[in-house]
């Protein structure tokens, strides 16, 4: 059976997205749930999984094609090729173990961490992605360790397995601390001699989960160990949560059934909670942002902005642009550029506090606010007064992929003296962002929406959008912070201000 492959359903104020980065070609075997795409639209990077075991068919869009919500891009073939070559596959590795057992007492190394940046003292175990006697290639990344701001990889090198872990998830850990054994050569002997007993235990826990599975225990806070996949060797299914959610569990049946009596008064349903400790991320972020709270005389205004010349001005140059500059032209360059110029004109915005002096930037380094799976990370974009529209998207582009993969350095992540924040992309309509300290604003964008508005004794249905500009009154007046606000507004509500610099 032929299933399509189409784009997810876009936030309302993304017009179009792109398509990132393929990671299957035509004629893959696959396997539900497996990452097939990344499509970006102007803030999110979006991942579209596989349905169904099966096998790549065409892909109808390559990568930098623009595409729009719900398009067909590829399609897959259920099952099919797919099975057989699992089998093949499965038989081959099981005569390749055979006649590897003796050289698994390959040469043996020791996992360390990574040398961590040098305001970094410790770091967190985040994921290891591979069990011990589980057959690795090189560079498989093998474990995430989490710091305070960035995620590092730690990748085998060479072919070969694991022998030892000695650093569980959670655990805290220092630079160049040994956290694994590696053993090179073919799958160690845990791996050679558990083919029989990975049947018996399917639902080990140290399987690894899919991107989907892992969002859905996530948000249903349901702990993996409790349900039984029936995927292959045990590995969980969307379909083998949404089933235990449901109650088809026999287990999960049987708790209630045989307490009836008891808790007949009781209320019913699934109730369970579940506790997780706070990443280094979170914590970092949630320090940050009280601190802020507590440490500014934060207030915020508002204004609003048609958005429609820009909207105009975007669809007359997509097609060129695109052609000239190998990327989509995007709002956030305007909006970059809109605020690079009101900040040459306002430098109290520009400015922070430093114990009882005020220190005025002479450059313009713009941290963007990018939502990724651990949380919201601010990388900066350096110097955007020396970039144009191409070279602001390009940057961009480049900060949200790699806060995505949680490959930000920690240079990518320092400095700044203002950001933008863009929760339009998740549909809010209006909200009173917190200062990113030491910076003394930060700049809200939110959903476009078509609004009735009076234009020269006449109502019009205009795309409008909200503006709130949050700011330290410490520093900044309400004058400034009005004056900062309107100039943005101005140069978005006509666009070829930005060009002549009026």
């Amino acid at each position: 059976m032929t299933i399509e492959i189409k784009v997810p359903v876009l936030p309302e104020s993304v017009a179009d997205a792109s398509i990132a980065t393929w990671h299957v070609k035509a004629g893959d075997a696959v396997k539900r749930d497996q990452n097939l795409v990344d499509i970006e639209t102007d803030k999110v990077v979006l991942e579209v999984v596989a349905p169904a075991d099966g096998t790549m068919g065409e892909i109808l869009n390559e990568e930098g094609a623009t595409v729009l919500g719900e398009q067909v891009i590829a399609k897959l073939e259920e099952g099919g090729a797919a099975a057989p070559a699992k089998s093949n596959t499965d038989s081959a590795k099981k005569e390749e173990t055979k006649e590897a057992a003796p050289a698994s007492s390959g040469k043996a190394s020791d996992v360390k961490v990574p040398v961590l940046p040098e305001s970094v003292a410790d770091a967190t175990i985040a994921t290891w992605h591979v069990a011990v006697g589980e057959a690795v290639s090189r560079d498989q990344n093998l474990v995430d360790i989490e710091t305070d701001k960035v995620v590092l990889e730690v990748v085998a090198p060479a072919d070969g397995s694991l022998s030892e872990i000695s650093a569980e998830e959670g655990a805290t850990v220092t630079a160049e601390e040994v956290i694994a054994k590696f053993v090179e050569g073919a799958a160690g002997g845990a791996s050679a001699s558990s083919d029989t007993a990975e049947a018996d235990e399917s639902d080990d826990s140290s399987d690894a989960l899919s991107p989907s599975v892992r969002r859905l225990l996530a948000e249903k806070g349901v702990d993996a160990s409790k349900v039984k996949g029936t995927g292959k060797n045990g590995r969980i299914t969307k379909e083998d949560v949404e089933k235990y959610l449901k109650g088809g569990d026999s287990a999960a049946k049987a708790a209630p059934a045989a307490s009836e009596a008891v808790t007949a008064d009781l209320p019913t349903g699934n109730r369970t909670e579940k506790r997780v400790p706070m990443t280094r991320l979170r914590k970092t972020i949630a320090n940050r942002l009280l601190d802020a709270k507590n440490s500014t005389a934060m207030l915020t205004t508002f204004n609003e902005v048609n958005m429609k010349p820009i909207m105009e001005l975007r669809k007359q140059y997509q097609e060129s642009f695109e052609k000239r500059h190998g990327i989509r032209l995007g709002f956030m360059s305007f909006y970059v550029k809109a605020v690079t110029e009101a900040l040459k004109r306002f430098p109290e915005v520009n400015a922070s506090i430093d114990g009882d002096d005020i220190v005025y930037h002479n450059y313009f380094d713009i941290s963007i606010a990018v939502s990724t799976p651990r949380g919201l990370v601010t990388p900066v974009l350096k110097d955007t007064d020396t970039l144009g529209m191409a070279g602001v998207e390009k940057g961009i582009k480049e900060l949200a992929l790699k806060g995505r993969d949680g490959k930000l350095s920690m240079a990518e992540l320092q400095g700044g003296n203002f950001t933008i924040t863009n929760g339009g992309v998740f549909g809010s309509l209006m909200s009173t962002p917190i200062i990113n300290p030491p910076q003394s604003a930060i700049l809200g964008m939110h959903k476009i929406q078509d609004r009735p508005m009076a234009v020269n004794g006449k109502v019009e249905i205009l795309p409008m959008m909200y503006l709130a500009l949050s700011y330290d009154h410490r520093i900044v007046d309400g004058k400034e912070s009005v004056g900062f606000l309107v100039t943005v507004k101005e140069m978005l509500e006509d666009p070829t201000r930005l060009l002549l610099d009026v």
